[in-house]
């Protein structure tokens, strides 16, 4: 877009084309002096623009001349100042008389080119920044005692405003969508007050964000200049516009002509305040009728913006670093919770305080290996577990944050006043483990500086008109997370990390241990097994030879010893293939194949029918499924239950024996009960235990390790075990099993 046509449609403006605007190539400047662009290895005046006719009219133009020669010779001692010009930055070279007008010489280098301005002093400027020395000087010491960055900002405002003399001088800082709010003002009564108003991202596009942030200083000192245009448009050197971006006299686009007629003011400057490269905000200084700020004025308020700036970025680094200390110290804490348990989510939830200060928040939840554990105001656990699989789906990191989740997942509307805010960070990239931290929804009244609303149906827009005061409520949107609150968080995920892989290691470590130490023992115990059956062997048949072989001489006290020998020995060798039976279930190799458990039960019945002998025994089998299981060993389970069935309803007449299955939550639930003599519930932990037993062996025989067998070869198949008993009422012993396809036999 040229300048031409850009001054003729100021009627209506496409802020969008503003937005596209080659602001850094006007091509043209504002008219308080001349640009003058040389080639620097031949000292050649390449492109110019000059406000003053008379003075071309006089010297001629420059254009083509040596600048030495340039204007009558009168930029003679400028010329070999030039040598002076930096490779960044400026230079000042002094003042030139040019037509008895006196003219500040500033140099600075652009696409390999010099650009010379010499600007028009203004009457009764200072001499040199030595006389604003005392002002500057008062306010570098109030600096020191300003206690926050508000304090700064309004210090800052004051005297920026007691220096240039302009009518108003505001504070304006971006937030992280780059709208900007007014922190801090001084004025009189020329133009009324901005002071907390709003504007938005819209009034200062990204382009003219980084040409503020590339030159610190803009003036506009009437916003109705005619401007001066730069002569040829491009550069014969490198056939590209002159690029003004540090140009103070560069020419502005209309549409911010405009807007500041829409504003009321009739000359502005500005002063960008930086922190780490990056734009924190503006100084802007308006003033309502036209008005130049002179050069050593503007100097001194550069000066003073930087000052401004680094007293801005240190009095935040040092807020940060206390904050950052703070939740160091809750770390800490969490740190030393977590190494104290062997669940980290347990310590993690011991202090809920603590995890819920180390980012301000109202709420947390855990969700770990399927478990979730909600710490202070939530969502409910479904709703948790649904943003669980929301955040798993979309993964771009470690890390997600929102101050609006509404907006992200429209279905937590729903608990907007406990999660409008999430802050979640990954523990697994695996799983779908995370720690997610919970603000509610702050209602609550922003004014902007006019409607920032784009009218509907409007295609393209004038600079806006109204900068009166105008609120907007805000819903849907928690307080915003800062960056503190993210680096405490993914600090802490880095933790729970380290944490869960050296608790990794440190189990497979162990787990490699046990590996070996369980198949040592397995071993030993087939061969310590294997060894003792042949001495007991001994034993009992030895025994029994005795007693026949001398029985007529052995009297009843003698013959009750030698029986009680033969028990015990037989006694001993059943408790040693038991052993071995337990020993070897871990070592073999599980061969499932479909089952008919109904047909399965009656075949480890009638392997029981010895020791039923006759007794009154009513057996009840509900509808048992087809499951997938090593067949031999699932009997042995059934066995083993049904023999202690039988064992313990000795007594009983009749004897209620029962197998009934029920499948949920895919798995088959089989019950084992019997009317027998029960069991206390005070001992059912001990009761799947090897050689544990709850009754005297006086009163039923056995060796303590069946059950203990049914645990191991349930657990072999992925079932679980458990038992549920009343003294006198019989017992009801559960496992199951997975439900894999057809169930039905």
């Amino acid at each position: 877009m040229t300048p031409e046509t850009l001054t003729t449609s100021n009627d209506l403006l496409d802020r969008d084309a503003c937005a596209r605007e080659a602001i850094r190539t006007p091509g043209t400047i504002q008219p308080y002096g001349l640009l003058l662009v040389i080639e620097p290895a031949t000292g050649t005046v390449v492109q110019c623009a000059v406000a003053r006719a008379g003075l071309l009219a006089r010297h001629g133009s420059p254009l083509g001349q040596p600048l030495d020669q340039a204007l009558g010779g009168a930029l003679a001692d400028t010329a070999r100042s030039l040598v002076r010009t930096p490779e960044a930055g400026h230079a000042y070279l002094g003042t030139v008389t040019l037509e008895g007008v006196v003219h500040h010489a500033v140099a600075h280098r652009a696409q390999g080119m010099i650009q010379l301005e010499l600007e028009e002093a203004t009457p009764g400027e200072p001499g040199s920044l030595e006389d604003l020395y005392p002002l500057i000087r008062a306010f570098m010491g109030d600096l020191e005692r300003a206690r926050d960055t508000a304090a700064l900002c309004d210090l800052a405002a004051s005297q920026l405003r007691c220096i240039t003399g302009l009518d108003r001088v505001l504070i304006y800082r971006f937030d992280e969508a780059w709208n900007g709010t007014v922190v801090a003002e001084a004025r009189n009564e020329a133009l009324p007050s901005y002071l907390d108003l709003r504007f938005p991202a819209s009034d200062i596009p990204p382009q003219a964000r980084e040409l503020y942030r590339l030159s610190r200083l803009r003036l506009i000192s009437d916003c109705d200049y005619v401007p001066v245009p730069i002569e040829p448009a491009l550069n014969p050197a490198t056939g590209e516009p002159a690029d003004l971006s540090l140009t103070v006299l560069r020419s502005v686009s209309p549409v911010h002509l405009q807007y500041m007629r829409n504003m009321g003011t009739g000359a502005s400057m500005s002063i960008s305040l930086l922190r780490e490269g990056r734009l924190w905000g503006l100084i802007s200084c308006h003033n309502r009728a036209p008005h130049r700020v002179p050069y050593h004025v503007r100097t001194a308020c550069d000066f003073l913006g930087q000052i401004l700036s680094l007293q801005i970025a240190a009095k935040e680094h040092a807020t940060e670093v206390e904050h950052r200390v703070g939740r160091r110290a809750i770390q800490a804490r969490l740190l030393a919770l977590m190494a104290a348990e062997d669940d980290f989510l347990k310590g993690l939830a011991a202090e809920p305080g603590q995890l819920l200060s180390l980012t301000q928040s109202d709420g947390a939840a855990l969700v770990h290996q399927g478990r979730c554990i909600l710490l202070g105001r939530t969502p409910t656990e479904a709703q948790v577990r649904e943003l669980v699989r929301w955040l798993d789906a979309r993964r771009r990191g470690d890390e997600f944050h929102t101050a609006s989740l509404p907006a992200e997942v429209p279905a937590s509307m729903a608990f907007k006043d406990a999660a409008s805010g999430l802050l979640a960070v990954s523990i697994s990239q695996m799983h779908a483990s995370y720690v997610m931290w919970f603000r509610p929804e702050l209602i609550h009244t922003v004014r902007w500086g006019g409607d920032p609303r784009k009218p509907p149906g409007a295609a393209t827009l004038d600079p806006r008109t109204s900068f009166e005061a105008w609120k907007e409520t805000v819903r849907l949107q928690s307080l915003p997370w800062s960056a503190a609150d993210v680096e405490a968080a993914t600090e802490l995920r880095t933790a729970i990390v380290d944490i869960v892989l050296r608790k990794a290691e440190e189990m497979a470590d162990l787990n490699e241990q046990l590996v070996r130490s369980n198949k040592e023992l397995e071993a030993f115990s087939y061969s310590v097994s294997h060894d003792l059956r042949a001495p007991f062997r001994h034993i009992v048949g030895y025994s029994e030879l005795l007693l026949q072989a001398a029985g007529d001489q052995l009297g009843d006290r003698e013959k009750r010893f030698i029986a009680t020998i033969i028990e015990s020995a037989n006694s001993a060798g059943s408790l040693v293939d038991n052993l071995l039976s337990f020993s070897q279930m871990g070592r073999s190799t599980l061969g499932k194949v479909r089952i008919d458990m109904r047909q399965l039960a009656h075949e480890a019945r009638h392997l029981l029918e010895v020791d039923v002998g006759d007794r009154a025994i009513e057996w009840h089998f509900g509808d048992l499924p087809v499951v997938e299981a090593d067949p031999m060993m699932i009997r042995l389970v059934l066995q083993n239950l049904f023999s202690n069935a039988l064992k313990f309803t000795r007594g009983r007449d009749p004897a209620v024996i029962g197998l009934n299955c029920e499948t949920v939550d895919g798995e088959h639930r089989f019950c084992v009960c019997d009317n027998g003599c029960g069991f206390d519930m005070r001992y059912v932990g001990k009761l799947f235990g090897v050689f544990q037993r709850l009754h005297h062996t006086e009163e039923f025989e056995g060796t303590g390790i069946g059950l203990a067998n049914v645990r191991r070869i349930i657990e072999r198949h992925d079932g679980r075990t458990w038992a549920t008993s009343e003294l006198g009422k019989g017992a009801s012993i559960y496992f199951t099993l997975p439900a894999t396809g057809e169930t039905q036999p």
